[in-house]
């Protein structure tokens, strides 16, 4: 793992232990995404430590198994949920698991729509 993403993983769990409910009780899925470290790595122009939201949405993921996938809500649930079972094809697998509530998954699922 290169020192970048060493340094964002650190960031991303300190994110996901700060304690407290994340956004809030009007929190969207952007807000979710800020609190919870996500747009660290995930960005939304894209990055060298984790691939980018914008214009994930519909579009065909390849896999480090060989597979591809369409990003779709399943699969961007799923990620967020279980952050191994997908990974994409030329990342790593080491992304944090994040204590994420139903409710929270889908305000995320439905930011990452928002971005196409």
């Amino acid at each position: 793992m290169t020192a970048a993403a060493r340094l964002a993983a650190a960031l991303l769990s300190l994110a996901a232990c700060s304690g407290g409910d994340p956004g809030g009780p009007d929190a969207t899925g952007a807000d979710l995404a800020r609190d919870f470290g996500c747009l660290v790595c995930h960005t939304e122009t894209g990055s060298d430590l984790a691939p980018t939201l914008k214009g994930l949405w519909g579009s065909k993921v390849a896999l480090s198994d060989g597979t591809t996938v369409t990003a779709d809500a399943d699969y961007v649930r799923r990620s967020i949920v279980n952050p191994p079972a997908d990974v994409v094809a030329g990342w790593e697998s080491n992304m944090p698991f994040f204590p994420v509530d139903e409710d929270q998954v889908d305000l995320l699922v439905e930011y990452v729509r928002s971005l196409g």
